[in-house]
């Protein structure tokens, strides 16, 4: 089993287009090309089905029934299965408590903005959870599965986010036994509706010390899933710490997810990975990064684990990349690395090229080897808005916000680091990229046809991704220096932050305006599933002329002689 994301999808209610856009034909011919069996959607359970005893759910689920069926039909053209992604029950308005009297009951802990839970411990939640999935797998026939989370962000059970003991009816139930009772029944549902369809649990927000139980409680039918890298140590820059998950740079499986594997063998479950092949919040303004000695690093290790599927990507989706393609040898019997990427370099650029191709793709994985990791960095820091991110002479005060807007909040983009070991290691980072980029362009020298077409292209992309992460190291040095002009205690020491300033903005008006034709030629880069477009060309042109500003208030402020 792999199955993934789509790298265009519509995240939020992608069934309700009845064309569901979000995966065409030409998209999942691709993904089968390269080993993809499996793509999933997400999904809200009230909205796919009605029920007597709550006439509010289901509105509009005859045409997402119908979106669904469309693309199961389209899907097993290609031999691709489609999967439900549930994170339930959501909660409710406190409106929808009130409506009726035997409601209250029902009520569980509360949540946020008006909010409360529905309580799984209630047997009539449970009831309503399991006919609504058995009503949506006996209506949609050929539906590959569901996979489910049942501690994420959201609240659902009582039990989520531990809360179990604010309420009536969880608080003497154990935290394993509400966990896994949510679970058996979203897979009691399912097989009611379809017995060959998967439900997948994934392990993501457990406890980890009351994981063992919960996964001895599962029923056998179903499929146990577990981040690879998390918990994985790693050490950049000679600060240590730990991967949490959505890591390219560090290959796993790390010591949470083997455990977590072996205690589901051990209770009779087939395992899942959870990765991301190609595109990672470490750096997602691409389709996929060109780091193939780490994909063939990991997806090596997976097949030696023993692991039975992959889910390869959460919702920044998934290119028809070569990474795929690696992930798909390994999962059909190679083990060797070398030969592995040679096969894939020689089929898609030929033979002669398939050298350079080969010190290319390792030059990008050392560099990003060098990634300084850690989970702040990658929902705050600027890599993914790149050089279209605005330098600020004065501070803004503003917080970086969750893979968005990273204004000048270095605090938040170093996270662990001190600012000049994540400069350091941005750098390295940027000269991997550089190194590979030189090597791509000798390979580009070598291919020819249509193999040439398609590799001129991605050096375009290669280059793209080096200078983000130049500019990362460029922002960073300007808020830095930026920020210490004012303890300056002496005209010397206000010029050589002055100077230090300029040269990071001429460095960063140089990445803009490298990445400006790359950006035109190149609709993919600076896009990203879930967030659509990080930037623009416009953006782009919009820096040049903030660096051009900047610059001419720095020479102000060096002729004054004094900060502004």
């Amino acid at each position: 089993m792999r199955f993934i994301f789509s790298c265009f999808a519509d995240y939020g209610d992608p069934l309700i287009d009845p064309a569901v856009a979000s995966y065409p034909d030409g998209l999942l011919q691709r993904l089968a090309a390269v080993g993809v069996n499996g793509v999933w959607v997400h999904t809200v359970l009230r909205t796919l089905a009605k029920d007597p005893a709550f006439p509010e759910f289901g509105e509009g689920c005859e045409k997402r029934l119908e979106g669904l069926r469309t693309l199961v039909a389209r899907g097993k053209k290609y031999g691709i299965d489609v999967y439900l992604y549930l994170n339930e029950p959501r909660a409710m308005h406190r409106s929808f408590f009130d409506a009726r009297p035997e409601r209250a009951a029902m009520r569980g802990v509360d949540a946020a903005a008006d909010t409360a839970r529905l309580c799984t411990s209630h047997p009539e939640v449970r009831r309503w959870m399991s006919d609504a999935l058995a009503s949506v797998f006996a209506q949609v026939p050929g539906l590959g599965g569901v996979f489910t989370i049942t501690a994420s962000e959201n609240p659902t059970s009582c039990a989520s986010h531990r809360q179990q003991g604010r309420c009536e009816r969880c608080k003497s139930r154990p935290y394993a036994e509400i966990i896994a009772e949510v679970n058996a029944t979203v897979a009691q549902g399912v097989a009611r509706g379809n017995p060959a369809a998967k439900t997948i649990v994934w392990d993501w927000g457990w406890d980890d010390a009351q994981a063992g139980e919960i996964i001895a409680r599962l029923p056998k039918n179903c499929w146990f899933q577990s981040v690879s890298e998390w918990a994985l140590p790693i050490e950049r820059g000679g600060v240590k710490s730990a991967v949490g998950e959505y890591a390219i740079s560090a290959v796993g499986p790390g010591p949470r997810a083997t455990r977590h594997w072996a205690l589901a063998r051990q209770a009779g479950l087939k395992t899942c990975a959870k990765v991301q092949v190609a595109a990672t919040w470490e750096f997602s303004a691409v389709p996929y990064l060109p780091a193939l000695d780490l994909a063939a690093e990991h997806a090596r290790n997976l097949a030696a684990s023993g692991v039975n599927g992959l889910m390869l990507s959460w919702s920044l989706g998934c290119y028809p990349s070569p990474n795929l393609e690696v992930f798909q040898a390994f999962s059909t019997g190679d083990t060797d690395i070398g030969t592995v990427l040679d096969r894939v370099a020689e089929r898609r650029y030929g033979a002669a090229a398939a050298p350079c191709v080969r010190q290319a793709w390792t030059a990008f994985s050392e560099g990003f080897r060098e990634y300084p990791y850690h989970i702040t960095t990658l929902y705050k820091g600027p890599q993914h808005m790149g050089p279209a991110n605005p330098l600020y002479l004065q501070p803004t005060g503003y917080a970086a916000t969750m893979v968005g807007l990273p204004y000048d909040d270095l605090k938040a983009w170093r996270a662990i680091y001190p600012a000049d070991v994540w400069i350091g290691q941005m750098e390295k980072v940027r000269a991997g990229f550089e190194r590979g980029s030189a090597l791509w362009e000798q390979a580009v020298a070598q291919t020819a046809g249509a193999a040439r077409a398609e590799a001129a292209r991605e050096a375009g992309l290669y280059r793209a991704i080096g200078l983000h992460f130049a500019s990362c190291a460029n922002q960073a040095r300007f808020v830095a220096a930026r920020d210490r002009l004012s303890a300056a205690e002496s005209d010397a020491a206000r010029a050589a932050i002055l100077a230090e300033m300029r040269a990071a903005v001429n460095a960063e008006l140089a990445c803009a305006k490298a990445l400006l034709p790359l950006a035109r030629a190149d609709a993919r880069i600076g896009y990203e599933s879930s967030n659509h477009y990080f930037y623009i060309p416009q953006d782009l042109l919009e820096k040049v002329l903030g660096c051009r500003r900047i610059l001419a208030e720095l020479d102000s402020l060096r002729e004054r002689g004094q900060p502004k």
